[in-house]
């Protein structure tokens, strides 16, 4: 049981009461935890009473003699826990502001108490009670801390009760520094600053200075009643009806004339009327600061009545000083309600010089701007906000920032103007000066819960926002990005910022929002027109992390929006290799491999979201460290396996996946597990699909496959049939892609006689003839077909087969071949002269005869000139001679092509111009063509295969003393160079060489 009240009574024995002490001090250290303010110092309180319980039951437990000090200690102890458990009872239960505002009290109570509990423990007879020394020393300890313990109460709260007692002092304060006041109390004590929580705290106040009353604590009951009278100023108190009663009631009785200021009112010194009069020694009445410089200068006697004075005596005249203030609030209130008609004068100026005074006004007191709003100067203002003067705008701007500035009941009234916000809004777009105005304006409105709902509505508004959001101009800046954390209340103002590339509180809900607002956000995601910078924006931003978790996690209907918001995203590539990166791939994959239970729609979503990542593969820097998409061989083969699954739109994306991957840098593991997969046999069979885009990827792939693929393989599923198929796509399909791909795999097809009349005989050469024919306008888009083309048309020139040369001849190819020489690509031109080169070797046995001239040579015709090359009548459709067909200039000009592929295959077919017997007529042409300088230039780092083919042909030439003396000089120390550091065949090529120059003896060992 805990007693209601402690005494040291002599019939009351001494355990008892020390085991009363125990009760009562052990509810104090359970109270503490439930103290409604300043929790942290009852529990200050309560940890010294933790300490002190082992020492009263030690206490209790020793048989206690008569001692004075013990009884005083006793006393005390008694007195102050009593005293502890009350004000610990008291704050578990009163109003949370009444015990705000009596904190002061509270901590000096508290204060007091552990002191006088401190001075108790130090009356303890400790040498008579026979305490161990351990409780000896923390008995020391405790008197010690307790004695120099201080509650204060905190920054915060002393600065609370500093404000109300300057606003008590300070009668004219009006509802702005109210509702200030109102709101640093109730985040001090922790209640909700909305309105109805904080007028059921101020009823609930009332309630305790009641209660105080009714102690008959006179004291106390005035300073709460001055208090009341200060915070019920605040708007959440009153009504606005019930405002303008009061205020409209007195503003009719004071008439419509400003009274003059009564004589009593001036300073005699200054002249003016006072502002802060205080009452002399002599009972004269002057301004403060006036009377004040009248001493600072020597000045001993009254001014008025030439008496000496106490400078030590200057009362403040506080009668004087109300009167004067109720005099200067009449004559202002009239003034303000005078001035409104002013508001919607013709002259410019007037209202300018109106516009003026109401601001100046606005600056000097909170009452003034209440009672503008009280006389609905806003509706006043916002027409204004129309007017053509520039200057006529700001100062409206500037006047309604001021007035909305703390006060509900303005914000309010701003927005039931009707087209209030689109007024403002519109100067959003306008200058920098009236942009700055309006947005502090709207920030100020947004504070609102009524006016906030609309500004989001206005069009337009979100957006302009949003671009000042990022201005030059820091405070306009900041001002909008507040005004759109202050809208991003509503899902909708969140997806207008979106649209505007505003994704800050997308993102936020899409992390932490219910699943409703997810589903919102990843909605607008996945429906909105994205730009490239609004994906980068959104990935940046963390959209990433919260999309994978839904997709993973969210019932069917979410997974359905948010890989659509994904694939929306996917698209850029920078962003599909930060996917990848981050972990993307795995989840999606997952989800893929369901195609069981997956719908087709959510199937054909994900499969195109690895379509784009696949594609961001191929835009890597070389610099930067390759990402793989799919890491194991289960994904590959489980992956491209879903290409034999319904539905075209799936197939496709697949598809696509693998042709990017097999452009990406893991492009040879790709293609070689897709080989082992038997993937080069499905994809024969969708080459034969009805849906072109199937067909085209299934075609581009196999071309992939079959550049680097085993030719036995090769041969074993691109049979006639996939012969036949690929034709027919070359002839008769219109996507150019699909056209280069078949053309593409025919090139890459093993050069097998039986197969390569098939194809002459199917019509393939008339096709390559077409489009290498066609293609003389240098067509960019063309290019990398023509690059197939001429690449299948080697097959057709190779010198085994006689008849197929002199159809390509016929068909006028070579003419073409000669051209693409200087304008196709490297790999064309690559092409071009290795089919240049097998035509160029049958040169020589279809040269024709020259004629012997018959009869008498005076009278026969002139015999006719043979190929200085090759002896005989040549020509480009019997022969294809090189030198007929104007080859050998181009031929020359790609030995300089920076393509190492380029200048063999060029060096090849000049090459043809020296064989046997022919090196010297050869030579000569290439002499006249500057062939051999370039010949001589290859002998420096060039690739081992075109340096031994340079080595060869220069060998041939060297042959001759002519060619000796001209070129060798320039080709010495090249020469030189390759006997020292070259292979064995180069250092025997280089040295044979130098022995045709006369450098080395024939008989050296390099030979």
């Amino acid at each position: 049981m805990v007693l209601d009240a402690f005494t040291c009574a002599s019939n009351i024995p001494v355990p008892e009461i020390l085991s009363q002490i125990l009760e009562g001090t052990i509810e104090i250290i359970c109270n503490a935890k439930h103290v409604l303010i300043k929790g942290e110092t009852f529990m200050e309180l309560a940890n010294y009473l933790k300490r002190i319980v082992p020492i009263l039951k030690e206490l209790n437990k020793k048989d206690i003699g008569h001692s004075e000090s013990l009884n005083d200690a006793i006393a005390i102890l008694s007195k102050e826990i009593k005293a502890a458990r009350e004000l610990t009872e008291e704050c578990t239960k009163m109003n949370k502001v009444y015990l705000l505002l009596k904190c002061r009290t509270i901590m000096k109570r508290l204060e007091e108490t552990t002191r006088e509990i401190s001075r108790a423990l130090g009356l303890l007879p400790l040498a008579s009670l026979d305490f161990s020394s351990g409780i000896v020393e923390e008995i020391g300890k405790l008197h010690d801390s307790m004695e120099r313990a201080e509650f204060k109460a905190a920054v915060a709260e002393e600065e609370i009760l500093e404000k109300i007692d300057s606003g008590i002092q300070e009668r004219n304060v009006g509802h702005s520094y109210a509702n200030k006041l109102l709101v640093s109390i109730a985040e001090a004590v922790g209640i909700s600053t909305e309105r109805s929580a904080l007028k059921k705290e101020l009823e609930e106040f009332k309630i305790e200075i009641e209660n105080a009353r009714l102690r008959k604590d006179q004291a106390e009951t005035i300073q709460m009643d001055q208090i009341i009278a200060l915070l019920e100023r605040a708007d959440v108190v009153s009504s606005r009806k019930e405002k303008e009663i009061k205020y409209f009631t007195k503003r009719r009785s004071l008439g419509s004339q400003a009274l003059d200021p009564l004589q009593s009112f001036y300073c005699p010194i200054t002249r003016d009327v006072m502002v802060d009069p205080v009452e002399t020694s002599s009972g004269q009445t002057f301004e403060r600061s006036a009377i004040e410089k009248w001493l600072a200068d020597g000045n001993k006697l009254c001014p008025l009545t030439m008496t000496i004075l106490d400078t030590s005596i200057l009362r403040p005249n506080k009668t004087l000083r109300q009167s004067i203030e109720e005099w200067k609030e009449r004559n202002m209130m009239i003034t303000i309600a005078s001035k409104k008609s002013k508001l919607i004068s013709e002259e410019e100026e007037e209202v300018i010089d109106c516009l003026e005074e109401l601001e100046d006004l606005c600056e000097q007191r909170d009452q003034y701007r209440e009672w503008m709003i009280l006389e609905d100067y806003i509706t006043d203002l916002i027409q204004l906000l129309g007017a053509k003067n520039r200057e006529i705008r700001n100062h409206a701007l500037a006047i309604l920032h001021i007035l909305s500035k703390d006060s509900d009941d303005a914000k309010e009234r701003v927005g039931k103007v009707e087209n209030a916000m689109e007024s403002i809004v519109r100067f959003l777009g306008r200058r920098v000066a009236e942009r700055k105005l309006a947005v502090a304006l709207m920030l100020e409105l947004s504070k609102c819960n009524l006016v906030r709902e609309r500004i989001g509505k206005v069009q337009g508004c979100i957006l302009l926002l949003v671009t000042m959001s990022t201005s030059d101009d820091s405070q306009a800046a900041a001002d909008a990005q507040e005004l759109l954390e202050n809208l991003s209340f509503s899902d909708q103002n969140i997806v207008q910022m979106a649209k505007a590339n505003y994704f800050k509180h997308l993102l936020q809900r899409l992390s932490a929002g219910s699943e409703d607002v997810k589903m919102v956000m990843a909605s607008t995601i996945a429906e909105m027109e994205l730009t490239d910078h609004n994906k980068a924006s959104l990935l940046e931003g963390g959209a990433l992390g919260p999309l994978l978790h839904l997709v993973s996690n969210g019932d069917n209907e979410m997974k359905i929006v948010t890989v659509k918001a994904l694939r929306n995203i996917s698209s850029l590539p920078s962003n599909g290799l930060r996917m990848i990166g981050e972990g993307a791939v795995g989840p999606l994959l997952k989800l893929l491999f369901q195609h069981i239970s997956l719908s087709p729609s959510l199937r054909e979503e994900v499969a195109m979201i690895i379509m784009h990542l696949a594609m961001s593969t191929t835009s890597q820097e070389s610099s930067s460290t390759p990402i793989s998409l799919l890491e194991s061989d289960e994904d590959i083969f489980k992956l491209f396996f879903l290409v034999n699954l319904p539905g075209p739109t799936v197939q496709q994306n697949i598809l696509q996946t693998f042709n990017a991957l097999c452009q990406s840098p893991a492009s040879s593991s790709i293609k070689e597990k897709l080989s082992e997969c038997s993937a080069m046999q499905v994809l024969v069979q969708l080459c034969q699909q009805v849906n072109s885009s199937v067909r085209a990827n299934a075609v581009k792939l196999l071309s992939f496959l079959v550049k680097d693929g085993d030719k036995a393989t090769m041969l074993k599923h691109v049979d006639e049939n996939c012969l036949k198929t690929l034709l027919l796509i070359m002839q008769s399909s219109i996507n150019m892609e699909e056209i280069t791909s078949a053309m593409g795999i025919i090139s890459y097809l093993p050069e097998n006689p039986e197969i390569t009349q098939w194809l002459l005989d199917a019509g393939l050469l008339n096709v390559i003839s077409n489009y290498i024919l066609n293609n003389r306008q240098n067509d960019s888009h063309r290019s990398h077909l023509v690059e197939n083309a001429v690449g299948a048309l080697c097959r057709f020139t190779v010198p085994v087969n006689l008849e197929w040369q002199k159809k390509v001849a016929e068909a006028d190819i070579i003419p073409a071949l000669v051209w693409l020489l200087d304008f196709g690509t490297a790999l064309t031109k690559t092409y071009a002269a290795i089919s240049l080169t097998h035509l160029s070797r049958s040169s020589v046995q279809l040269s024709q005869p020259i004629p012997k001239r018959k009869g008498f040579w005076c009278l026969s015709a002139p015999a006719e000139m043979g190929c200085p090359i090759h002896g005989g009548i040549c020509s480009v459709k019997s022969s294809f001679c090189l030198l007929v067909a104007d080859a050998v200039g181009p031929l020359v000009s790609v030995l300089e092509d920076p393509d190492p592929g380029a200048r063999e295959a060029s060096l090849d077919a000049l090459s043809t111009l020296i064989e046997g017997e022919r090196f010297q007529s050869g030579g000569k042409v290439l002499a006249q063509t500057k062939a051999i300088p370039l010949m001589i230039s290859l002998l420096s780092s060039s690739p081992p295969g075109l340096l031994e083919k340079a080595l060869n042909a220069l060998e041939r030439i060297f042959q001759l003393p002519e060619f000796r003396q001209k070129y060798g000089p320039s080709a010495h120390m090249r020469l030189v160079d390759l006997t020292q550091r070259g292979s064995s065949r180069t250092r025997s090529l280089s040295a044979r060489i130098l022995a045709h120059l006369n450098v080395l003896h024939d008989q050296s060992s390099y030979f």
